[in-house]
């Protein structure tokens, strides 16, 4: 068995090691910032609308602001007063233009 020989180490390339956020604590370019929908309230949401026979896709509400929008009035123009009252709720999250370019984090 041949025994392992040492590697020359790499030359410095001016570039932050891989671990270190400090490149994109400096990155100008993102200057909206993302909102974070609650999870729960998204996954109740899709559970009640399931219950009148609506499937909504939470992953498509959270990237796509007119689909979620659509599923929102939907669920406010129902009976249910437990249904309207989340969807007024999650209302806030979805209602903002300024994010509609943003898909927001997390999923249901």
């Amino acid at each position: 068995m041949a025994p392992l020989q040492a590697r020359a180490p790499l030359p410095p390339t001016g570039v932050q090691p891989a671990d270190s956020f400090e490149a994109s604590d400096d990155f100008e370019g993102a200057t909206r910032t993302p909102r974070y929908c609650p999870i729960e309230l998204l996954a109740r949401f899709a559970l009640l609308m399931a219950g009148r026979g609506r499937c909504v896709h939470t992953d498509v509400m959270l990237g796509d602001r007119e689909y979620a929008m659509w599923q929102l009035a939907c669920a406010r123009a129902t009976d249910d007063p437990e249904l309207a009252a989340v969807a007024s709720r999650l209302f806030a999250y979805f209602d903002d233009p300024q994010h509609s370019g943003i898909a927001v984090m997390g999923t249901a």
